[in-house]
């Protein structure tokens, strides 16, 4: 039951119907006995910077998460950015501080990569494909350079933001980072789907899946429609394969870090099957274990 006192997070994103960030923080507050709820809200790209201005007028906001496609844009509205958000040109959390300025981080690419750690899906060493260059996309290669990859390859149609993510990386991190010339899989290691390809009924798929070789590691990171017509084809190809859940999961204790929720953060990080059997689809469930 909310109260007067209850502090309000918003989850922002447009369209919104996809986010599962609100079921997760919804389901765990109460477990905390944090009097807290989070709010999912549509806001169009040309209402961004308004909204959150609005919204962080009130003393009851008490954090925002961002999704598809406001965390570049995001970026250029909060005061301060962490060291990855600042690399990655996104942002997908923003938080208040005592004086009143707004701080933005960015935890997408660091929840993806302990999930590779989860499922035991090595990068180090690795040619990796990431198919889209937004927001999530950027956050994911930026962590995922740290790690020590051969190569990272970002495909985008755009190629003007694959490109300002490729060369961020070589700048700060001195790998081998390069603009991918088109969607083929063939000869990577680690192939991720970072695009929201796959949302919508009739979407094409993301990749050629013909063109994926044995070994070959398939993650695709969409909250919707698990599992999804390119895993779905992986799965029949025999390939090791991941879906976005436990990159959601796993990078949730850093938005509540983040918002100053150090008790929650504990206890997911104690013990998150809660969530995960609240998240997966019953015929991923027990196809995607943990290592």
């Amino acid at each position: 039951m909310t109260t007067g006192n209850t502090r309000v997070f918003f989850m922002v994103a447009d369209p919104i119907e996809q986010v599962r960030t609100p079921e997760i923080f919804n389901k765990v507050l109460p477990l905390c006995g944090i009097d807290a709820v989070m709010v999912p809200l549509q806001v169009a790209p040309e209402h961004l910077v308004d909204t959150v201005r609005a919204l962080f007028r009130s003393k009851t906001t008490a954090g925002m998460v961002l999704s598809i496609p406001h965390k570049t844009d995001a970026a250029g509205l909060v005061d301060t950015r962490s060291k990855i958000a600042s690399t990655a040109n996104a942002v997908n959390a923003i938080r208040r501080n005592a004086d009143g300025s707004l701080e933005g981080a960015l935890f997408d690419g660091l929840g993806f990569v302990k999930s590779l750690d989860r499922y035991a899906m090595p990068y180090e060493g690795k040619r990796v494909l990431i198919i889209g260059a937004g927001g999530a996309g950027s956050a994911i290669a930026t962590s995922l350079a740290a790690g020590g990859p051969a190569q990272i390859a970002v495909f985008d149609p755009d190629t003007a933001k694959a490109r300002q993510v490729t060369d961020a990386i070589r700048e700060h991190f001195g790998i081998a980072a390069l603009v991918a010339t088109s969607n083929d899989p063939t000869g990577f290691d680690l192939v991720i789907n970072a695009s929201p390809l796959g949302l919508k009924a009739g979407d094409p798929l993301p990749l050629p899946v013909a063109a994926l070789q044995p070994g070959t590691q398939v993650c695709d990171i969409l909250m919707k429609n698990q599992p999804t017509p390119l895993l779905q084809a992986a799965i029949k190809q025999g390939l090791q394969v991941q879906p976005g859940f436990d990159m959601l999961i796993l990078q949730t204790p850093l938005f509540f870090e983040f918002f100053g929720l150090e008790q929650v953060a504990n206890y997911l990080r104690t013990d998150d099957s809660a969530v995960r059997e609240m998240l997966f689809p019953k015929e991923l469930y027990r196809l995607v274990e943990p290592a």
